[in-house]
C-alpha cells in the first residue's frame, strides 16, 4: 500500500492528520536535518496506524515535504 505525506517538521507537537485513506498530513517537532524528521515521520505514522515502524519505508522525497511512502 503507498499513502501519500505531507511533511511539517519543526513543528511545536508531533500529530497525524488523516485527509483520506491514501493522503496524511504529518508534524513532528524533530528538524528536517540529518535524517531526523524522516525517522520520527516514520514512527508517527507507525504509531497512528498501529503498525512495526520497520514495515514503513520512505520511496520518495527524502529531501522534500512531499513523501511518497510504502507500507507492507
Amino acid at each position: 500500500m503507498k499513502i501519500f505525506v505531507k511533511a511539517k517538521p519543526g513543528a511545536k507537537e508531533t500529530r497525524v492528520e488523516a485527509k483520506d485513506a491514501t493522503h496524511f498530513n504529518v508534524a513532528v517537532v524533530e528538524p528536517a536535518h540529518d535524517g531526523k524528521a524522516n525517522r520520527a515521520i516514520v514512527k508517527a505514522l507507525a504509531q497512528h496506524l498501529d503498525i512495526a515502524p520497520s514495515r514503513i519505508t520512505i520511496i520518495s522525497g527524502v529531501a522534500a515535504r512531499q513523501k511518497l511512502v510504502e507500507i507492507t
